[in-house]
């Protein structure tokens, strides 16, 4: 009996990936023509009067990627199937191991000093531990500080694999590892730190959460900002690359040589 070769199964995989994304693209169109829901089994098609799909894609990407859409509270209801197909059936992976490769290819190109203080930042929340069990339960809603309290302390978000990959890659490099939150140290800490370590992230110099100088009215911008300042200024590393999936992990002073935006489409911290 004849066996495939590899190629011949990287053809059968393309094709049915092609084979995929036009079923999905059908079924997305024709549900926003006949206002059903084919994603979730609860509200929001995928669609909206002014281009179903296209309306959806062009919000995630166009306003929320692109940083375009500030303020947002939660995916608009038209939306909520669409984000849930992204999530959930391989893009939002590929998306993110695609930035995850780019980052490793740029650590690659960087040879650590021999003073150990060439680092890199790390945002925790849907960077390193995936809270989308979570978002889908909320049907992608606005932020609820009680539940998230609850669902978080449990500390059973999976890691998201290709930044467990980057950060495997990075110590191997030889670089200084800070993994920096806005979650609230006194709450949060304990779960944070055994759900880090459950998920592959094992090994990093520090975990930094916001602490009672840092109340919730403080932005991330605000509060990452300081601590990278503390690093860069008062503790003499050099921040190499910082990774987030919002742009608040990414803006603001000392940001770092290189930034890489992680695609988060669930909510926004601003």
């Amino acid at each position: 009996m004849a066996t495939a070769s590899p190629s011949d199964w990287t053809k059968l995989v393309m094709v049915l990936i092609v084979v995929r994304c036009l079923m999905m693209s059908f079924v997305l169109e024709a549900a926003a023509a006949a206002e059903v829901t084919p994603w979730s089994p609860s509200r929001g098609g995928g669609g909206k009067e002014s281009g179903g799909y296209q309306y959806c894609l062009s919000w995630r990407v166009m306003m929320v990627e692109a940083n375009n859409a500030n303020g947002w509270r939660a995916v608009p209801a038209p939306c909520v199937g669409y984000v849930w197909a992204y999530m959930s059936w391989g893009q939002y992976h590929l998306d993110v191991a695609t930035v995850a490769d780019q980052a490793a290819a740029y650590a690659a190109a960087i040879a650590p000093a021999d003073d150990g203080r060439d680092a890199w930042v790390l945002d925790v929340d849907d960077t390193c531990l995936s809270n989308l069990l979570y978002y889908q339960a909320k049907q992608f809603g606005a932020y609820d500080p009680v539940a998230f309290k609850a669902w978080a302390s449990r500390g059973i978000c999976p890691g998201i694999p290709p930044i467990r990959q980057l950060f495997q890659t990075l110590k191997r490099r030889g670089f200084r590892i800070f993994l920096v939150s806005g979650r609230d140290e006194e709450t949060f800490r304990a779960s944070t730190a055994a759900n880090l370590v459950a998920a592959g992230f094992s090994g990093y110099d520090r975990l930094i959460l916001r602490g009672a100088d840092h109340q919730r009215g403080e932005s991330a911008v605000s509060f990452k900002s300081w601590v990278r300042r503390r690093l860069v200024e008062e503790e003499g590393y050099r921040i190499r690359g910082n990774v987030g999936d919002q742009w608040s992990d990414l803006q603001g002073h000392f940001a770092g040589d290189r930034v890489f935006k992680l695609p988060n489409p669930m909510y926004f911290v601003p």
